[in-house]
């Protein structure tokens, strides 16, 4: 940022538009780097674009909020509420239940309870809540701790990879897609509902699934092994009868859902902007503190909801605020500009690059904070592709969470790594090739889709 005030800007960059790339290098780094809280690097934008001349504090101040914020509230308690009755793990016990009795067919039935989980709940609270279930069932199949081959590696990273895949179906399932389709409304105009993103993101889910789960396979060697599946599952066990609470937030999670799903036809029958997905989720958050669950009290007190992540709404403010300095000082438009010769590749392969560079950034750089910074300048490359600019941001938003080589790199892997059945060579392995295959399907399906729905 301190170059900037006394290096000249390039040739043909507005002097405002110079100031605002160096307040975006610089969140960058602290966001890469992680040199501080990486939240805390959410208020430079407040404090760099007012003194920039940018925009003053009060526009500033008003990016940082985005009425898709509250479909992140709203479902960050409805899924503290899944959590504290134990619904989340009914829902486990019933998918894997449905799956048979081999090593591939169990590894996909555990990967697919795990996607369903993180629709609804974090990434890493998924992992979190199958991850024991799967030791126990590697142990009841006589997999000795410590062991790395076949089964004993391929569950719990099948696990960490489907938590990661499986938040990618609906808005609510990581706050990455909140903060992906907001910064795409603030970059492009381009508003995308809760629908919407399902539409185009839930078939990415069903395709990418076995597909991870072919990968794991060949990179652990699944077969030879002497896991017996059928002694595993009979170590998944039962949920036992439902509850009183865990019969009433069923209710309310499918009515949710239906609210999202219909909101197009239901919205023009309400007063214009008054039934939004954030209204819907607002509702159903609300509801937790509302409806009593069977003990004498409600699904959710205010302790208990208090969890949420108010620190990661903090960063997604930051990153809507830097995208509005890059809008208004003319760095965006400049961008775009010096990205025009881009325009003669491909508008297919312009994507899958973009999306594989995404990918690698993901892989060293948290994903909230990948999605913050590279999705502006994605806004901007948007217009070479002389077609509809979500083509290229959407696919781009995604692939903000697909980073699957390190074990650090997310919540789930960390998880996965810290069971100690896996070695990190394999994990690399299957990263890579997931990551090299993603880069394609990511914007496959997205296209696929696109000219399916018209």
């Amino acid at each position: 940022m301190a170059l900037t005030l006394v290096l000249p800007p390039p040739e043909g960059m507005p002097h405002m538009a110079w100031h605002a790339a160096g307040l975006v290098l610089w969140m960058a780094a602290w966001w890469m780097t992680e040199a501080i809280p990486l939240y805390a690097t959410a208020l430079l934008p407040f404090i760099v674009l007012p003194l920039a001349g940018v925009a003053d504090a009060n526009r500033t101040a008003s990016a940082y909020y985005s009425p898709i914020i509250f479909i992140f509230i709203g479902g960050a308690f409805l899924a503290l509420a899944i959590e504290r009755t134990g619904l989340h793990r009914r829902l486990a016990l019933f998918i894997m239940g449905l799956t048979g009795a081999t090593s591939w067919k169990l590894l996909l039935g555990v990967m697919t309870a795990t996607a369903i989980l993180s629709m609804l709940i974090s990434n890493t609270s998924s992992a979190l809540i199958m991850m024991p279930m799967a030791l126990a069932m590697l142990a009841a199949g006589g997999i000795a701790e410590a062991e790395t081959e076949g089964f004993a590696g391929a569950l719990p990273m099948g696990i960490a990879f489907a938590a990661s895949i499986g938040g990618l179906a609906t808005m609510i399932g990581t706050p990455t897609n909140v903060i992906g389709a907001g910064l795409i409304e603030e970059s492009l105009g381009v508003h995308i509902s809760f629908l919407t993103w399902s539409l185009y993101a839930m078939p990415l889910v069903i395709v990418s699934i076995p597909l991870a789960a072919f990968i794991i396979g060949k990179v652990q060697h699944l077969g030879n092994e002497t896991f017996d599946p059928v002694a595993a599952k009979a170590a998944i066990g039962s949920g036992g009868a439902w509850t009183v609470a865990e019969k009433r937030l069923m209710a309310v999670v499918v009515l949710a859902m239906l609210a999202w799903m219909t909101q197009p036809w239901t919205e023009p029958l309400l007063p214009k902007g008054g039934l939004t997905d954030g209204t819907i989720a607002s509702v159903a958050g609300l509801a937790m503190f509302l409806l009593p669950d069977g003990t004498g009290r409600p699904m959710l007190t205010w302790p208990e909801a208090n969890r949420a992540p108010w620190d990661v709404v903090l960063m997604f403010g930051g990153g809507l605020a830097m995208a509005m300095g890059m809008t208004e000082s003319g760095l965006a438009a400049w961008l775009g500009e010096a990205l025009i010769p881009l325009s003669a590749v491909p508008p297919f392969v312009m994507a899958v690059l973009v999306v594989a560079f995404v990918i690698l950034v993901t892989e060293f750089a948290s994903n909230i904070a990948t999605a913050s910074g590279i999705m502006p300048v994605v806004a901007a490359l948007a217009p070479s592709l002389h077609a509809d600019p979500l083509l290229l941001a959407l696919p781009a938003a995604i692939a903000a969470t697909w980073g699957f080589m390190l074990p650090a790199g997310t919540g789930p892997n960390a998880l996965a790594w810290a069971t100690g059945h896996l070695t990190l060579k394999r994990m690399i392995a299957a990263g890579f090739w997931l990551d090299v295959f993603g880069a394609v399907v990511i914007v496959a399906v997205v296209w696929a889709m696109h000219l399916l729905l018209g």
